[in-house]
């Protein structure tokens, strides 16, 4: 026989109301109480019923991520960092990837509609219109990284171009006055924000308009290879790279590898984002720290907390700081690697 809800609150010592409370997140329930259900349901092995909780709290205790993409590791980490905090709340997380045109978009956005309880979106092609036209206004949304204005919906932005103006700083500290960027995806935000750091920087030294070399990109491995070998044929050659991406900058660091150009004796080379891989790769990457993870835990946390307050809290809009870490790469001395402000500022950090 299916173990019932009233078998669990006699086991809890609680009444099923309180049971009930529980399941469904109710805030009306003390931490120790929460803990000693859940605790009995699970050694009961109670399962509520998704469909019947789904009609009576018109909840599905699941979360939409939608994500431009799913390769590399900077999505991996995103995802990683949902995945564990809905679980931590007992919701679900459902993932929908690789919606580049408004009409995928579209798609993607009715197909969450009632599915989940809210929605946290990652992609540069996103717009207000798009969202209020296929969205309802009680559904709760987190833009991540999204070129959406104004305060109608919760946003979390990287500070990208804070970040790539003092990655260049940095090498320009270093005595570098021809430096290459390996530019990302065209009409991205993220790439055209630092895109726009890279030549902030490099003007601010006195480098003249013409000298920018800006080499495409779309922040694949196999781009930052074949933009090597477009850098490598520049007369005279760059002293130094930005790769928009770690990816790119990893391919990069194979094709100059191939062409036995030494890594940072011959030409220095930074990156973005801070992949995990960036720290195993020799030289070791010096790159533009994006905690990845954590990202798709604010978000999703910022979304619960507007699930729990049924969207009718104060929208807010955050950009998260960049630092840099100074690994080998860039040609610093040992004692020099730290953990940088990206604004280019004072050492905030031990050594990595």
């Amino acid at each position: 026989m299916a173990v019932t809800m009233k078998e669990v609150a006699r086991r809890a010592r609680v009444s099923t109301a309180t049971v009930s409370r529980v399941f469904n997140d109710s805030n009306l329930v003390g931490e120790e109480t929460r803990e000693r259900v859940w605790t009995v349901a699970k050694e009961l092995r109670y399962v509520p019923n998704p469909v019947g909780r789904s009609l009576s709290t018109r909840r599905t205790d699941a979360i939409g991520l939608l994500l431009p993409d799913l390769y590399g590791e900077f999505f991996s980490e995103v995802i990683r960092g949902a995945d564990q905090t809905v679980q931590q709340h007992r919701y679900h997380l459902l993932i929908s990837s690789s919606h580049n045109e408004r009409s995928e978009i579209e798609a993607a956005l009715q197909m969450m509609h009632g599915r989940v309880d809210g929605l946290v979106i990652m992609t540069p092609h996103i717009d207000a219109q798009t969202l209020h036209a296929n969205l309802p206004k009680s559904l709760p949304v987190v833009l991540l990284n999204c070129p959406v204005a104004g305060n109608a919906f919760d946003s979390m932005s990287i500070d990208n171009y804070s970040g790539a103006y003092g990655m260049v700083r940095h090498l320009l500290a270093h005595g570098h006055r021809r430096i290459a960027i390996i530019k990302g995806i065209e009409r991205n935000y993220d790439a055209i924000e630092r895109l726009r750091g890279y030549r902030a920087a490099i003007t601010e030294a006195g480098i003249q308009a013409e000298d920018l070399i800006e080499v495409s990109g779309d922040f694949s491995e196999a781009s930052g290879y074949k933009a090597v070998e477009t850098i490598l044929g520049l007369s005279p050659r760059p002293s130094a790279i930005f790769a928009s991406n770690d990816s790119m900058a990893i391919g990069a660091l194979s094709a100059l590898k191939i062409a036995k150009v030494q890594v940072p004796g011959e030409i220095a080379l930074v990156g973005f984002d801070n992949i995990p891989v960036g720290n195993y790769v020799k030289p070791t990457l010096t790159t533009v720290n994006v905690d990845i993870s954590n990202l798709g835990v604010q978000a999703v946390t910022r979304l619960l907390h507007a699930v729990r307050e049924k969207n009718s809290h104060t929208k807010h809009q955050v950009i998260l700081p960049t630092t840099l870490i100074i690994r080998e790469s860039c040609g610093c001395p040992v004692e020099e690697r730290s953990q940088y402000s990206a604004k280019g500022g004072d050492a905030t950090a031990s050594n990595n």
